[in-house]
């Protein structure tokens, strides 16, 4: 996988043999990489639509692995007024949580793209988003030297094409970072639900006031995330989406592997 550290002997030239596969530190399944340190979530404001369970998603895969999330917003610069008003509301919620959110003012502005690269110096990253959203834009002005081939939107279906084909880890900003393939849909949590609360941090912290210890946040009294849902401490949005993740992984079939 990209990112594996091994043990290599060379012979004649370019060609040699792996010898050995050292231990991962972490790795994910989409994208499919390992021994990373943060992500930049590349999250498109619009074209195509934001979707808060998709980040969110993404976000749990991270946590579940040990990576720092980066969130980006790309195609800022499509907002109306009205849209990017809402949209910074939510940056708001997640810098709460606490995550590091960079919202452009236009997009891919140089104060942005300065913050990122002060992020990522000295550490193996990857940019990681759904088909559309802008990734290797993203990199193309970051290190414009690269020349990534980008796509358009395909306005029927209103998902981009993909114009990454496979993950490879590039030297940018004396760091390293990969460019992965888009996807249009997120669903690798092989976890057992009652562990989800876990990977939302805001749910951790709030946890220890919940009347029970085992509190999954669902239909037990005196849950302190609930209450803080209620309050406006915790994102709606957020709760929404623990819920429905909630059911989905509880209600999961099990895999019977012969």
């Amino acid at each position: 996988m990209v990112g594996d550290d091994v043990e290599f002997q060379i012979e004649d030239g370019d060609k040699g043999y792996i010898l050995s596969m050292l231990p991962r530190k972490n790795s994910l399944v989409r994208p499919p990489i390992a021994n990373i340190d943060q992500a930049i979530v590349a999250t498109a404001a619009v074209q195509p639509e934001f979707s808060s369970n998709l980040l969110d998603r993404q976000l749990i895969a991270l946590e579940i692995s040990g990576i720092t999330p980066i969130i980006y917003f790309t195609k800022t610069d499509l907002l109306t007024d009205q849209q990017r008003a809402h949209l910074e509301t939510i940056a708001k919620g997640y810098r709460a949580v606490p995550y590091e959110v960079i919202f452009p003012e236009q997009a891919f502005d140089p104060s942005s793209l300065d913050q990122l690269r002060q992020l990522f110096a000295g550490k193996e990253n990857v940019i990681m988003g759904q088909t559309g959203a802008g990734k290797s834009t993203l990199l193309n002005h970051l290190a414009p030297e690269l020349q990534l081939k980008t796509g358009e939107i395909s306005a029927a279906l209103n998902r981009g094409k993909h114009t990454t084909r496979k993950v490879a880890l590039l030297q940018v900003n004396d760091g390293l970072i990969a460019d992965t393939p888009g996807f249009s849909s997120y669903d690798t949590l092989e976890i057992d639900y009652r562990e989800l609360a876990n990977y939302f941090p805001e749910f951790k912290r709030a946890a220890v006031k919940c009347r029970f210890r085992g509190c999954v946040h669902v239909n037990e009294p005196d849950c302190e995330v609930k209450r803080q849902v209620s309050a406006g401490t915790i994102m709606k949005s957020r709760y929404a989406n623990y819920l429905q993740l909630y059911t989905d992984i509880r209600n999961r079939k099990p895999i019977y592997k012969k």
